[in-house]
């Protein structure tokens, strides 16, 4: 019983989270399209609104999919009340749930992830700061960055 429902359940799952990781895509295209000081601006209006809003349900629905049911207690703290957000050890996927329960803060993350197909065009959206292993003055630069957005009041997204 058990491995004729895998058989059944698992096209089943992999096919819709290929449809939300492309919806995912299209909302972070609409987000992103023509949008002016690419990056260097934070993201306002409705092309913020849609980025927390379509981006985080989508995950949330994702990790449903998955088997996956979150329940937070307490309240997040604000952009205003904590700017950055640290999560650590980061290292699976697992981080998504804390990214998507914070509202869709920005990240730190490889320069070379934003090249990415699908992936890319997604993590474009959320406004990372973009860490390149190839340039010696990139940490400063990094530090430099998280602390403009974190002194930004609220303009920016919080950083995770």
């Amino acid at each position: 019983q058990a491995v004729l429902q895998g058989i059944i359940l698992l096209p089943l799952r992999a096919t819709c989270l290929i449809i939300i990781l492309l919806l995912a895509w299209l909302f972070a295209s609409i987000a992103t399209f023509c949008q002016p000081g690419r990056g260097s601006v934070p993201l306002k209006g409705w092309r913020r609104r849609m980025i927390r809003t379509a981006l985080s349900g989508l995950t949330r629905t994702a990790y449903f999919i998955m088997g996956f049911q979150v329940k937070v207690k307490g309240k997040a703290a604000s952009v205003q009340e904590a700017p950055i957000f640290v999560a650590a050890p980061h290292s699976s996927f697992f981080d998504a749930i804390i990214f998507t329960l914070t509202g869709m803060p920005s990240i730190v993350s490889r320069a070379e992830n934003l090249s990415t197909p699908v992936f890319g065009t997604i993590l474009s959206s959320l406004q990372p700061v973009a860490v390149s292993r190839q340039d010696p003055d990139s940490r400063k630069n990094t530090v430099a960055e998280i602390t403009k957005r974190a002194s930004s009041q609220g303009q920016w997204p919080q950083v995770i």
